[in-house]
């Protein structure tokens, strides 16, 4: 697999400082590595990424284990497993609960790791690096299929909307919390008084789910997760036909953007729809890079009727239909030509699911609550209360700040669509979505998911770069663990989430400046490798 950066990655020797516990580590490999049941897990040659495959898998096993003890359950009268007594071990007794938070922390970084050394193995490996990551996409979500939602329970808010649906009512214009017993459904109390962010094409889906499963949780999730599966191979296969089609390497990109843990986990794990959305979009420049211009437009047509903040991506899909130095009036007949078919279909799915255009309003309105970690939900709530000392309203305020920053990315997509761009139109959809992600007052930890594959298939980056990602990627993974645990109400989750910190930066820190495969990718050992025992 070729590295985009200016040099490949060899595993590193130890670092002197850490000699004593590297020669204890190695030595445990080694002699595991002799025994033959032990030999994937613990051993073989850098050139055999089967055995990256194979350790990736048991730390996938892991993560669905551990879902069974802390991962979201509902406890309505509907759940098939919330008072399953086979699980009661795992999520009431005090050892269950620990177990399970070690194993999602530990799970978590070590298939972190065997995604790392992926990479590692496949660089020396003779066989076909895109077959060699597509089979261990597959290979780690597998046991994802079977888990409860892990680091979000964004699902259950999927399918109390599609519950709104099936009453009668809007997502645009009513809430989750207006039906009964919504709580003990799983729903997040956090949107459970938002308007939907979602397009119509999902909540049909989602109302279609709702009466399928007969509002049994289970099933429900379990259709949902056809849906996030299905976005993870559209994402594998659009990744790769772009890369071809732009000449480029295409094992690099899948790897950091579809193969990558932070994505399986959020997307397989968490049961989330922004695969099929982000897949969608990539389709969509696929088709139109095969001058399938209609097509590629209602491929991103749908992207929209799932989550309408790709629409912003239109203008860049319609750069890409002209040359690079086309006239103005090019660009406008595309522009008119995207926008017109867009719109279409956008009229026909509003029309069928009786919500017509109401996510527009809904979007305008998505400020209304805000995350601190959000640069722009922290000024907002910040402007608020210096306000409210004022005698201001806070809520107003926040919401005016809201509003300006939302009006300056869409002023900044302007620009970037009618400059001559300087790169790919696909590159500078990426930087859309990113305005729009970076100047929004809420950002969950899985955006970063939606930028990666169009900064991957448009261009290579420093080497610095790329250790900076592996970085984030590790953080918002931890942070993820840490701060979506499903424990019961007689146990502390402030200290359970101390010991699940505790234990992934331990491990974070052993990855990044000890192990002694993986320290030289973030720079923690430069010196040149020596022959060491393999792991």
């Amino acid at each position: 697999m070729k590295q985009p950066g200016p040099e490949s990655h060899q595993p590193s020797t130890r670092p002197r400082r850490f000699v004593s516990t590297t020669r204890a580590l190695e030595a445990l490999r080694v002699r595991g590595a002799r025994l033959p049941l032990l030999r994937r897990l613990t051993g073989g040659g850098d050139d055999d990424p089967q055995i990256a495959i194979f350790q990736g898998l048991l730390a996938s096993l892991m993560v669905m284990v551990a879902s069974w003890g802390v991962g979201w359950i509902p406890s309505s009268q509907e759940s098939l497993l919330a008072r399953a007594k086979f699980l009661l071990p795992l999520r009431v007794e005090s050892l269950g609960v620990v177990l399970c938070t070690l194993l999602l922390a530990l799970g978590s970084m070590l298939l972190f790791r065997a995604w790392l050394r992926l990479r590692q193995r496949a660089q020396h490996s003779e066989a076909n690096p895109v077959a060699i990551i597509t089979k261990a996409i597959w290979a780690w979500s597998i046991p994802l299929l079977f888990s409860f939602p892990i680091l979000s329970k964004d699902v259950y808010s999927y399918l109390g909307q599609g519950r709104l649906m099936h009453a009668g009512l809007s997502p645009y214009t009513d809430w989750v919390s207006q039906l009964p017993g919504w709580f003990a459904q799983g729903s997040d109390s956090l949107w459970a008084e938002s308007t939907s962010p979602y397009g119509p094409l999902f909540l049909m889906y989602a109302r279609f789910v709702y009466f399928v499963s007969g509002a049994v949780p289970e099933y429900g999730v379990m259709l949902m997760r056809l849906v996030a599966v299905a976005g993870v191979g559209l994402c594998a296969w659009a990744v790769v036909a772009l890369a071809r089609l732009s000449g480029r390497d295409a094992a690099w990109p899948l790897w950091i953007s579809v193969a990558n843990p932070l994505f399986l986990l959020n997307m397989v794990g968490g049961v989330h729809n922004d695969g099929l959305m982000i897949g969608g979009v990539l389709l969509g420049f696929v088709l139109v890079a095969r001058k399938r211009h209609l097509a590629g437009v209602l491929a991103v047509a749908a992207a929209i009727a799932i989550k309408p903040i790709v629409v912003l991506v239109l203008p860049f899909l319609g750069l890409a239909m002209v040359s690079r130095d086309a006239s103005l009036q090019a660009k406008i007949r595309a522009w008119v030509f995207t926008g017109a078919v867009a719109g279409s279909v956008l009229a026909l799915l509003g029309a069928a699911s009786g919500l017509w255009f109401g996510w527009v309003s809904a979007m305008a309105g998505a400020g209304s609550a805000a995350f601190p970690y959000a640069p722009v939900g922290l000024l907002g709530m910040l402007l608020g209360w210096l306000g409210s000392l004022l005698g201001g309203d806070l809520e107003l305020i926040s919401s005016i700040v809201f509003s300006v920053f939302r009006v300056a990315s869409l002023v900044l997509v302007f620009l970037l669509a009618i400059r001559r761009p300087a790169g790919p139109p696909l590159l500078y959809a990426g930087y859309a979505l990113g305005a729009a992600v970076v100047l929004a007052p809420i950002i969950q930890p899985w955006y970063l998911l939606w930028l990666i594959p169009f900064f991957a298939l448009s261009k290579r980056y420093p080497i610095n770069w790329e250790r900076a990602l592996y970085v984030l990627c590790l953080l918002v993974l931890l942070s993820g663990v840490v701060d979506q645990l499903s424990i019961g109400q007689w146990f502390s989750l402030l200290w359970v989430r101390i010991f699940a910190a505790v234990i992934g930066l331990a491990y974070m820190a052993y990855l990044v400046f000890i192990d002694p495969k993986t320290a030289s990718i973030f720079g923690a050992d430069r010196r040149r490798p020596r022959t060491g025992p393999k792991a």
